[in-house]
C-alpha cells in the first residue's frame, strides 16, 4: 500500500472534534486549549472535523485554540462537505470557504465527501460535488480528497470504482462492528485494501458504547488487569491491515492523556487481549443493545425537536446496563422541556441521514412504551 501521499501525517492516532469539552452551550476553549497542546506535543498531528459538528462550534473552536496558535505546518486538519448544507452545485464553494475561514485556514490537508451512501452518493454525483472538489485539489486548496462512508461494502466498492480519485476513505470500525451485518465494517476494510486506500477509523469506541460496559463485559478486561476499556477499542482497530490512523473524539484531559498513553508508542492487542475483545463481542451480540452511536445527525432533522440519541442511552442503560435512574434522566433532563419520545411525527428524515441505518421510527416507539406508560 503507497502511504507517500501522507507522509507529513504522524503516528496513526487522530483527535476527533465533533465531542469536544463544553461549557453549557459553548467549548470550553481552555480545556481544549489543554488538549490540543497535550496532542501535539505527544507528537500526534491529525484533526478531524466537520461544519455541522456542534452546531458549527467546532470549526470556530479549532481557529481559536489550534490554527492560531501553531504554524499551519505542524498540524493535519481534516474537514468534510456535508450533504444537509447543500442543495446545488453552486453552494458548494461558498459553503468551503466559509468552512477555510471558520477554521482560519488557507486549505485542508483532507476534504471529505462526508457520510457516503448510496442515497447520499446520488446525489453528490447529480450536483457534481466530487467534480467541484478535484477542481479545488487541482488549486492546492485540498491536498488530499477523500470520503467518509456509512454502508454496505458493495455501495463503497461502487464509488471507488466511479471516482478512483478518492486517497482515503474513512469507515465505522470497531470490534462490535467488525462482523455486524448492517455495519459490514471488516468488509468495508478489505475494499480499501483491494483499492490500496488507506483506511482513517471513526467510531473505534461506538460512540461510548464501548468504554461504559455492561458488567459482564466488565469482568472480562478487569481480568487482565491492564489499560482502559477504551485502550482495547482503539488498538483493535489500529492493529487491522490497512489501517492508517484511527481517531477518537475526545471531551476532556482524562480521556486525553488516556489514549496518549498506549497510542505514543503503540502495540496492537496480544492474543490474551484478542480474546478477550471476542469475549465482550459475545455479550454485547446476546443483550441487543441500539447501536446509536450520538453522531447526532437525527437531531438536525428532527422538526419535534427529539433528542434520539439521548432517548437512545436511556432505553440502553435502562435494559442493559442496569441503570436505576434512566426514569429521572428521560423524564427531568432529555424531555423535560418537550421532545418525548412520542412526539414523533414518523416523518422518517431522521432515517434518512442514519449512518447507523436504525430504524429510529420504531425504535422511538419502544422508548415511548418504556418510559412513558
Amino acid at each position: 500500500m503507497n502511504k507517500s501521499y501522507f507522509e507529513n501525517v504522524k503516528k496513526n492516532f487522530g483527535f476527533g472534534c465533533m465531542r469536544l469539552p463544553m461549557a453549557g452551550d459553548e467549548v470550553d476553549y481552555v480545556e481544549t486549549k489543554k488538549m490540543v497542546d497535550a496532542f501535539l506535543e505527544a507528537g500526534f498531528n491529525y484533526f478531524d472535523t466537520a461544519h455541522g459538528y456542534l452546531n458549527g462550534k467546532s470549526e470556530i473552536a479549532l481557529k481559536e485554540c489550534l490554527t492560531s496558535r501553531y504554524p499551519r505546518e505542524t498540524y493535519i486538519l481534516t474537514n468534510k462537505l456535508s450533504s444537509n448544507h447543500f442543495t446545488k452545485t453552486e453552494d458548494i464553494r461558498p459553503l468551503f470557504e466559509s468552512q477555510l475561514e471558520a477554521c482560519g485556514v488557507d486549505y485542508f490537508d483532507f476534504y471529505l465527501m462526508h457520510a457516503q451512501d448510496a442515497t447520499i452518493f446520488e446525489k453528490y454525483k447529480s450536483l457534481r460535488a466530487y467534480e467541484t472538489a478535484l477542481e479545488l485539489l487541482k488549486e492546492g486548496k485540498i491536498k488530499h480528497l477523500g470520503i467518509s462512508f456509512h454502508d454496505k461494502a458493495a455501495v463503497l466498492d461502487r464509488i471507488l470504482t466511479e471516482y478512483p480519485q478518492v486517497e482515503v476513505v474513512q469507515i465505522q470500525l470497531n470490534y462490535v462492528d467488525f462482523e455486524d451485518a448492517s455495519v459490514e465494517a471488516r468488509k468495508c476494510l478489505e475494499v480499501c485494501r483491494k483499492y490500496q486506500k488507506p483506511a482513517i477509523v471513526m467510531e473505534p469506541v461506538k460512540g461510548g458504547s464501548l468504554v461504559n460496559l455492561p458488567d459482564e463485559a466488565q469482568k472480562v478486561f478487569d481480568e487482565l488487569h491492564g489499560g482502559s476499556n477504551a485502550s482495547y477499542a482503539i488498538r483493535f482497530a489500529a492493529g487491522q491491515e490497512g489501517v492508517m490512523m484511527v481517531f477518537s473524539g475526545m471531551g476532556n484531559m482524562e480521556m486525553m492523556n488516556d489514549n496518549i498513553s498506549y497510542m505514543k508508542d503503540f502495540q496492537p492487542l496480544n492474543t490474551q487481549e484478542s480474546e478477550a475483545v471476542k469475549k465482550v463481542c459475545d455479550i454485547f451480540r446476546n443483550l441487543g443493545a441500539v447501536s446509536c452511536t450520538a453522531c447526532r445527525y437525527c437531531t438536525e432533522v428532527c422538526s419535534k425537536g427529539i433528542s434520539i440519541p439521548d432517548l437512545f442511552a436511556c432505553l440502553n442503560a435502562k435494559k442493559i446496563f442496569n441503570n436505576w435512574n434512566t426514569g429521572y434522566y428521560y423524564n427531568q433532563i432529555h424531555t423535560k422541556n418537550g421532545g418525548k419520545a412520542s412526539d414523533c411525527i414518523k416523518c422518517g428524515r431522521c432515517e434518512g441521514i442514519c449512518p447507523q441505518h436504525l430504524n429510529i421510527r420504531e425504535l422511538l416507539e419502544t422508548v415511548a412504551e418504556e418510559f412513558e406508560q
